[in-house]
């Protein structure tokens, strides 16, 4: 490709570099720079890709696309934003996918990935579509599984997912989209057709710093999107609603005056069922996750499907069958116990009080629950989420999450702070596996032991190390031991 077909709707401040080059490849990791590539030097927050430079060009770089003026000979090319300079020279590199396809992007802090999965299946079920999907647990192109570092990767790695989905077929794509992705334009040069906002509860402050810079972040999508879905019970929404440059439509538990609103909800131990009226239409609804949030996500689901011409009756006969997801509420076998070992994902305070709220409702014997708090990560939220476990669990063991380069101890104690003068009783056991066998040990008949915040992980970030953690091994582990009388 022509440098010049490579950076059209970029624009150029200062170049020393011919526009008529030939263009192979490009890359913004120097290790991976191939010769004929254009080098993207990107400025991150660990390193800067200014410094990689001469690495790149080492390697065969033939341009470089930087926000400053390099020292040495190579061809370059200043623009003001590498970042997003990135995202529409990888839409111009795959031709801009996204063009092809329906795209549905869905932000939030909680309930995007079980939305994502939802509609996935809604859109097969009903349109016999061929489905793509972006998240926090895997990406997917129809049935075939890819796996996933982060929830919305890096602009060319979308760009290039979007590539492989629509040359493999599909007609739809639903992704998450996380507001790191949005602040950095990680999906700039894609226009959505639909956009599903789920909730805006504390989280990530320590990237966004305030709750209003978090929600800004999140309005981005419904600046480039067509239609926006908005969970009108969250009061973030009525903002959003304001500033977005979409059609909007609305879903809401209490309140009348939204477009899709539920009645008659009944929340079983493994079901939600509920009726969804919207106009003159109602229609009765069950989905086999449990939890008030299911009705959430449930109704975000109705109305981004409804709003792309799926009648109710057919939403309604999709969700009957839709499975949930991986470390959402999911059970773990335990056979041979009297007791229920479940795990999911909740690393926020609202998602835990989500999780133990839910759990509590079909609960027979004692709420036992297994969390901590991730390191290098908003602090704030520690003892509110310590708190939260005081009300809602029957015994709470405090351990570690993913402390990376924090102490994992003075982690614990700031999540101990937000549990003091209560009458839960709490156990204290940093190790993450011994937390899980000490709390299997200790839970009785029709206890249940919650184990939040890892979900569908499978590995613990130690220092700068991923160690393989998979909860679902510790506990079939722990299992065996007893039986061998370890």
């Amino acid at each position: 490709m022509k440098l010049s077909d490579l950076l059209n709707g970029i624009e150029i401040v200062a170049s020393t570099a011919s526009v008529d080059l030939e263009i192979t490849g490009v890359s913004y990791d120097s290790r991976l720079t191939q010769p004929g590539d254009l080098f993207v030097a990107i400025s991150g927050y660990a390193s800067d890709g200014h410094q990689f430079i001469p690495n790149a060009v080492s390697a065969g770089a033939v341009a470089v696309l930087c926000e400053k003026a390099p020292s040495g000979s190579a061809p370059y090319l200043c623009t003001p934003s590498t970042r997003q300079a990135l995202a529409v020279a990888a839409a111009n590199w795959f031709g801009h996918p996204a063009r092809r396809m329906t795209m549905i992007g869905v932000t939030g802090t909680n309930g995007k990935t079980t939305t994502t999965y939802l509609l996935k299946h809604v859109l097969e079920q009903t349109l016999g579509a061929k489905v793509g999907l972006i998240g926090t647990i895997q990406n997917m192109i129809g049935d075939e599984v890819l796996h996933t570092e982060r929830t919305t990767p890096e602009s060319f790695e979308v760009q290039k997912l979007l590539y492989d989905m629509a040359q493999a077929g599909c007609t739809h794509v639903v992704m998450e989209v996380s507001s790191h992705a949005l602040v950095l334009h990680r999906t700039d040069e894609i226009a959505f057709d639909t956009g599903v906002f789920t909730n805006l509860t504390e989280d990530h402050l320590d990237f966004h710093k305030t709750m209003e810079a978090y929600r800004d972040a999140k309005l981005m999508l419904f600046t480039q999107c067509k239609k926006g879905v908005f969970n009108l019970d969250d009061p973030a929404s009525s903002y959003m609603m304001r500033k977005a440059t979409c059609a909007c439509t609305t879903f809401s538990t209490t309140r009348n005056d939204a477009n899709f609103v539920s009645k008659f909800v009944k929340l079983k131990p493994s079901s939600v069922e509920m009726d969804v009226v919207t106009g003159d239409e109602i229609c009765r609804f069950e989905l086999g996750i449990p939890g008030g949030f299911s009705v959430y996500n449930a109704l975000g689901v109705v109305a981004a499907a409804h709003g792309m011409g799926i009648a109710l009756s057919e939403i309604a006969r999709a969700l009957r069958t839709a499975k949930g997801v991986k470390g959402r509420v999911e059970v773990v076998p335990t056979p041979g116990t009297d007791y229920t070992v479940l795990i999911d994902f909740a690393h926020s305070p609202d998602s835990l009080e989500n999780v133990l709220k839910t759990v509590k409702t079909f609960c027979k014997g004692r709420l036992i629950a297994v969390f901590g708090c991730g390191g290098d990560r908003d602090p704030i939220k520690r003892p509110i989420m310590g708190n939260i476990a005081t009300q809602y669990a029957d015994l709470a063991v405090v351990t570690s999450d993913n402390p990376r380069t924090e102490n994992p101890n003075k982690i614990i104690e700031q999540i101990l702070e937000g549990m003091q003068n209560t009458k839960t009783p709490c156990h204290v056991e940093e190790n993450r596996r011994k937390a899980i066998r000490w709390a299997m040990d200790e839970a009785k008949k029709d206890d249940i032991v919650v184990l939040c915040g890892k979900g569908h992980e499978t590995y613990q970030i130690l220092g700068a190390e991923k160690v393989h953690l998979d909860e679902r091994e510790e506990v079939a582990a722990h299992l065996e031991e007893v039986k061998q009388g370890k």
